[in-house]
């Protein structure tokens, strides 16, 4: 940096702002320290860069199920926020037992690597963040949350699961529909349970019966949604309309119902949640509840270095919860009949 700035004829504090992105920089300062980079090959070095700072520039990534939709797209979020800030990622599966030996383990392997802070992208299923929650104090770097129920003094970013569920029940309602199915995900995931209660919130709000019998559970796979389908068949003879929790597990209702000469829309409408790209392309195409997945993993990012600033700066770390709206694609599947 030194012999950067010698023959560019200005500060080393210049370089690095130059190399820093810092807009206080004149136009004709930046280009010809960045000419005298390229010609002398200059690369800044990360090593130096975190030992000066004292930091790490690597964030600890926990997630679970990259099978499913959610996680997976939670987690590219996170990748291209953190490319784009410079930060390394070190990243922890944890499998679907996992339980607070694991949490633990999990959490004193990232902090031997010296991360800056920690996002835990995991879904709360149970009471797997009990551990965390009872000691986050102690942890020594922040942490951030990317799916759980908000709680008071714990940072968190995660969909607003419980009004995407009131959305999809309420344009049921609007379009004529009254005895509403639902078919929801693993009723240990806190996602599942809360889009379960928005159904069943919105229904008696209308004075509509939300009896156990005319709700089905699957696992979110396109398989168990056909057999939770079945279920409800028995169950729920007359439901002219279902609200599916995850959009997998309505494309099997599609299929089951074509093959059973159920007509949707007309016979029953059909709404699923998270707007997968394919959701389009179903026959019929699919209404569904956008959940924007990508921008919680960009947001959680954000707040995580946020917090890590703050405490290099010694300013008090401000913990906040946020949800992020989901909104209402409407499809051929729920269309009117009134």
């Amino acid at each position: 940096m030194k012999d950067v700035a010698h023959a560019a004829e200005v500060s080393t504090q210049t370089v690095s702002r130059v190399i820093n992105n810092v807009s206080y920089v004149s136009a004709e300062t930046r280009q010809r320290v960045e000419s005298v980079i390229e010609k002398l090959g200059y690369r800044p070095s990360t090593l130096a860069r975190s030992l000066s700072q004292q930091r790490s520039y690597t964030l600890g990534i926990v997630f679970f199920g990259l099978k499913h939709i959610g996680p997976s797209r939670t987690l590219n979020g996170i990748a291209d926020a953190a490319e784009k800030l410079d930060y390394m990622l070190l990243m922890k599966e944890l499998d679907e037992h996992y339980d607070v030996e694991n949490v633990k383990d999990v959490i004193d392997s990232l902090l031997s690597r010296q991360v800056d802070g920690i996002i835990w992208a995991a879904p709360e299923i149970g009471e797997s963040h009990a551990w965390l929650r009872k000691h986050i104090d102690s942890i020594p770097v922040p942490i951030v949350f990317s799916a759980m129920e908000p709680r008071e003094g714990i940072p968190s970013v995660t969909t607003d699961n419980y009004q995407g569920a009131v959305l999809a029940v309420q344009h049921l309602l609007d379009n004529g529909r009254k005895k509403i199915a639902h078919l929801s995900g693993p009723l240990e995931w806190w996602e599942a349970t809360e889009r379960k209660r928005g159904w069943r919130d919105t229904l008696e709000k209308m004075g509509l019966d939300a009896p156990e019998q005319h709700c089905a559970e699957g696992n979110w796979s396109a398989k168990s949604g056909e057999s939770a389908f079945l279920q409800l068949l028995e169950t729920c003879p007359d439901m002219d309309a279902i609200f599916v929790s995850n959009d997998q597990m309505a494309l099997s209702i599609l299929r089951e119902a074509h093959k059973r000469k159920i007509n949707i829309p007309e016979q029953l409408a059909v709404v699923g949640f998270d707007n997968i790209p394919e959701s389009a392309h179903f026959f019929p195409s699919l209404t569904t509840i956008s959940q924007d997945l990508q921008l919680i993993g960009e947001t959680a990012v954000k707040v995580i270095i946020e917090m890590i600033q703050a405490r290099q700066e010694n300013l008090p770390l401000i913990t906040q919860f946020s949800f992020v709206a989901p909104t209402l694609i409407i499809r051929e599947s729920s269309e009117s009949i009134n």
